[in-house]
């Protein structure tokens, strides 16, 4: 839920490319999980800001918890935080994590985030990359548009396709994470 969050603060500052990346160490027991996107930045104020629940730049409601909750996530595993944003060319969250931490929680259906986020989002562009130790696997919307033209990617059968993907690409990782 935490990536989906910090993917839809992308969504709202306007970027048109948001790169979600998940590397995973196993024998460092360690993950990495970072969202980055090209979107309207924040300056240095706001990124000061950002840490405080109390802080949000929308207008919908008066408390923004998904960058707090992320942190959180990932310092309680004694893993670290950090954000770093220019106004005019986006910005980019890294949580790290200690997967070997009683804290640690379970990532959740990665593939499920990445689909709900391209097809929620079919104009934008989105860039995946899953890294497990040596081996990885990228799902990149932009290559697929090219091949698809004028087929929107929230099409059945082109959702379908991305959900197939995504779980050929988790499978030629060595199966599910046990994370």
């Amino acid at each position: 839920m935490n990536v989906l969050d910090i993917a839809q603060n992308s969504v709202r500052a306007r970027a048109s490319l948001i790169t979600i990346t998940l590397t995973e160490r196993t024998a460092e027991h360690s993950l990495e999980i970072s969202v980055a996107d090209n979107g309207c930045g924040m300056t240095e104020e706001q990124v000061s800001h950002v840490m405080d629940p109390f802080f949000t730049t929308r207008t919908t409601r008066k408390v923004g918890l998904g960058v707090p909750f992320f942190k959180m996530s990932a310092e309680a595993t004694g893993g670290s935080f950090s954000i770093v944003s220019e106004v005019g060319k986006g910005t980019t969250t890294t949580a790290r994590y200690r997967t070997d931490h009683i804290d640690m929680l379970p990532v959740g259906d990665m593939n499920a985030t990445i689909l709900s986020l391209i097809t929620m989002n079919p104009d934008l562009d989105f860039v995946y990359c899953r890294k497990r130790d040596e081996k990885a696997y990228t799902l990149d919307t932009r290559e697929l548009k090219e091949v698809l033209e004028d087929v929107p990617l929230n099409t059945p059968q082109v959702i379908s396709f991305i959900k197939e993907s995504l779980e050929e690409g988790e499978a030629g990782l060595g199966g599910p994470s046990q994370l």
